[in-house]
């Protein structure tokens, strides 16, 4: 055993000692959160706007700071890049998380130094946490990857403005930077696939133990190595045991992921985003995310059957109930106020609380009605899987065709299959029942001849990522949206 794993093993304890304080009183750690960013706050001109010195309570909060999203907080934000200091948090950010909007364009997200620890440490939170509960640690003393984006910086007015994955690579700590890969060097390459080339080149004669980055991109990259070993990735990468990821939902990919592995192995799921690092599976065992309620964030949870109403209801932690859908909505240490992340969430557990991500507010289908949500399809593709082994799948998205050439309207499915269907009409009728099982409102749609039942459209290999690139958007923390209530993204397929 080296000197890391050897080390990590009271880290853990110590860290699960101090979760186990915060987590047993989740109102409470909330409580206190809501206050420390009122008192921060309430010297800037985002608290002058909103009198958050006269804030005490969460019902006055509410009263006093409304829900908005990136366009409406944009002038505020607009401000910050000018160079003024004290507008949405005191003095300056020492980053922006640099996103694109899928209606705002580029999304410049403050970083400051009261946020960046929740960015920082927790991805190491979720490994101590694993470590903790199933004792292996020795990965740590192997070679560890990081598939993200680039690193490299620019600055607007004193503030480093880049990709969230990039800033937090300059905060990988000493005792984990000599194992870290690929290097600097490589991690700067913009394009994708270059990059993906040089990265194989580093990577492919070390001990790599830990894997992490966006399943899609990670499936790439085990793919283009099996192209040039004709090995499975165990054989490449013996040491390999533990795979993290975040950013999409892991299951349309696992059975081609650990079919290229070509071994089980462990997972940990990660709810990382420009807003804030928000949950981490603590648990191999139990299902969900550990909502982190005391890393600077507040959070407030609004039923997704409200979310847009002038008076929506919001709640706070100890109002939730289990397997309902969200919107999520956190007011930060980075000074985002009442900010909708556009994610939907549903709680699985409240001792602790844990949550899984169930979808976008944007990505919908509700062109009948219907309202079709992520969750959705994914639980339906992941159990019509179950009947029908043989198929693998590599990509997917959903959309209505409203104005067939011929049949009535209907929901299309594009699916990249890396293994496809021994009988497609019959993937079809399973995959539709489930989704009629799923959504009430689908079903009679169906029932009543409104909708036609859905058809599968395959795609030819290496479509997603043919689209991805024609958009600028192959590689790094970019995910396909699983489901559109347009046709822009089928078009472009």
């Amino acid at each position: 055993m080296g000197i890391r794993s050897l080390l990590a093993k009271p880290a853990a304890s110590w860290l699960e000692k101090k979760t186990i304080e915060w987590a047993s009183k989740p109102v409470e750690t909330q409580e206190k959160i809501l206050q420390m960013l009122l008192a921060k706050g309430k010297d800037t001109a985002f608290g002058a706007d909103h009198k958050l010195a006269q804030v005490r309570t969460h019902q006055e909060f509410v009263q006093a700071v409304p829900i908005v999203d990136y366009e409406q907080l944009a002038p505020y934000i607009n401000r910050v890049k000018a160079g003024e200091e004290n507008v949405l948090w005191p003095g300056k950010p020492l980053y922006f998380a640099k996103t694109s909007g899928t209606t705002s364009g580029v999304k410049y997200i403050p970083i400051t130094k009261d946020s960046i620890p929740n960015h920082v440490g927790s991805a190491r939170n979720a490994v101590f946490s694993y470590i903790h509960e199933t004792g292996k640690a020795q990965f740590l003393d192997q070679k560890l990857i990081f598939l993200s984006g680039s690193p490299e910086m620019e600055q607007v007015n004193g503030i480093h403005v880049g990709r969230l994955s990039g800033i937090v690579n300059h905060h990988v700590p000493k005792w984990l930077r000599t194992y870290q890969m690929p290097s600097y060097e490589t991690n700067c390459i913009d394009d994708w696939e270059t990059k993906l080339d040089k990265i194989i080149d580093e990577t492919i004669t070390q001990r790599m133990s830990l894997i992490s980055g966006i399943p899609p991109w990670v499936q790439m990259y085990f793919d283009k190595i099996q192209e040039r070993t004709g090995k499975q990735i165990k054989d490449v990468f013996p040491d390999f045991s533990l795979f993290v990821y975040g950013g999409v939902n892991f299951e349309p990919y696992r059975k081609k992921l650990f079919e290229t592995i070509g071994k089980r192995i462990d997972s940990i799921e990660l709810f990382p985003a420009s807003e804030g690092f928000f949950a981490y599976q603590d648990s191999q065992e139990y299902e969900g995310m550990l909502l982190l309620l005391n890393h600077g964030i507040f959070y407030e949870f609004i039923p997704v059957e409200e979310y847009g109403q002038p008076n929506a209801t919001r709640l706070t932690i100890g109002e939730v109930e289990l397997n309902k859908n969200y919107a999520l909505i956190v007011s930060t240490n980075a000074g985002l106020w009442g900010y909708s992340i556009g994610d939907t969430v549903k709680f699985v557990n409240k001792a602790p609380y844990r949550v899984i991500v169930t979808g976008r507010i944007k990505h919908f289908i509700s062109a009948f009605g219907e309202h079709v949500i992520a969750e959705e399809v994914e639980k339906a593709l992941r159990i019509t899987l179950q009947y029908h082994p043989e198929v693998e799948i590599v990509e997917f998205t959903v959309a209505p065709q409203v104005t067939p050439s011929d049949g009535l309207p209907r929901h299309e499915w594009y699916i990249e299959f890396a293994k496809t269907p021994a009988n497609m009409p019959a993937f079809e009728r399973r995959l539709d029942e489930q989704m009629r099982k799923l959504n009430i409102y689908y079903d009679d749609l169906i029932t009543g001849n409104i909708l036609e039942p859905l058809h599968v459209k395959p795609l030819p290999k290496e479509s997603f990522i043919n689209y991805m690139k024609s958009q600028g958007k192959l590689g790094g923390q970019n995910k396909v949206p699983r489901l559109s209530n347009d046709r822009k993204l089928v078009e472009g397929l």
